[in-house]
């Protein structure tokens, strides 16, 4: 119902280049630059400058994202309203986020909410929290389960409605027989000599450890980019480095050791349920919604 090339309008708004925006839109970049051409020319405006290797957005294409984001509020109430004249809560619920909340929140949320509602048909995809963001602005998901990051849209951001979920602690995994396999715990400053274990690209972990490690007062070496916990779990267990683990993460069955670790930085993750702002009185959203803070809930960490 709204203009698809308003929503190139602000991808191209957010990644600055072309290139870039026909990158996260899946696009050629041919096809956005007509697609941005043929909509300033229906209105009759100028909407971006060349700016070296970059292009800049006028005034007018300001004044026309304004609008965008008011229209598509207006678009999410309205899709709400009808949807609550339905007798019954019916429709698909798309979430979507990274792994680990996926298998510990989402999974045991969607039982619960089928159980309740019936006709619910869930759809689980596993994204990194910028791509889940990217999902719900392309009305390619309904919730995200998200970190908030370096390159995650700031709670003021008036196009999503963020919520806190659950705070996740983090743990050092080391391999058994390791000297800091110590049960009582340890501070993460005793392993700033350790080699660590984290993919450092598209990979929500990253951040996080380094922000963790950068509190306790050291900056990590990087031995091996391996992003899958299991994969991750079993060169621990090699020796090969160590790792942060976070609670909600089961132990996988490799001989390792998950030690706790002490002091005023311990570390912790943030989990956010995000939504586009104006969806959350819409039924199966709202259901969904109350499912994930129910079981965030009965897990606490």
């Amino acid at each position: 119902m709204i203009d698809h090339r308003l929503h190139v309008l602000r991808t191209l708004a957010e990644n600055g280049t072309v290139t870039a925006t026909a990158a996260v839109l899946h696009l050629t970049p041919s096809a956005v630059s007509q697609q941005l051409r043929l909509l300033a020319r229906d209105l009759e405006v100028e909407l971006l400058r060349p700016e070296g290797r970059r292009v800049r957005l006028t005034p007018a294409a300001h004044i026309v994202l304004r609008h965008a984001d008011a229209l598509r509020l207006q678009w999410e109430a309205a899709q709400a309203e009808l949807a609550q004249h339905s007798a019954a809560v019916q429709g698909t619920l798309r979430l979507c986020g990274v792994s680990s909340a996926l298998a510990t929140l989402a999974a045991p949320a969607v039982t619960a909410l089928r159980t309740a509602h019936p006709l619910v048909e869930p759809l689980i995809i596993e994204e990194e929290s910028t791509d889940s963001y990217r999902l719900l602005l392309a009305d390619e998901a309904d919730i995200a389960l998200v970190l908030p990051g370096p390159d995650a849209p700031p709670v003021t951001d008036a196009r999503f409605e963020q919520t806190p979920l659950l705070t996740d602690r983090q743990d050092l995994l080391v391999a058994a027989g390791h000297r800091l396999a110590r049960p009582e715990g340890v501070h993460l400053l005793e392993a700033a000599d350790q080699a660590w274990i984290v993919k450092k690209h598209n990979n929500d972990s990253y951040p996080l450890l380094l922000a963790a490690c950068a509190a306790a007062g050291f900056t990590p070496r990087i031995a091996h980019e391996v992003k899958e916990w299991y994969a991750v779990s079993s060169l621990v267990a090699e020796g090969l480095g160590v790792c942060l683990l976070p609670r909600i993460v089961p132990l996988p069955q490799h001989p390792v050791v998950r030690v706790p670790l002490l002091g005023e930085a311990t570390p912790v993750r943030q989990l956010l349920t995000a939504v586009r702002r104006g969806s959350t009185s819409h039924p199966v959203i709202n259901a969904g919604l109350q499912a994930l803070h129910h079981t965030a809930t009965s897990i606490g960490t």
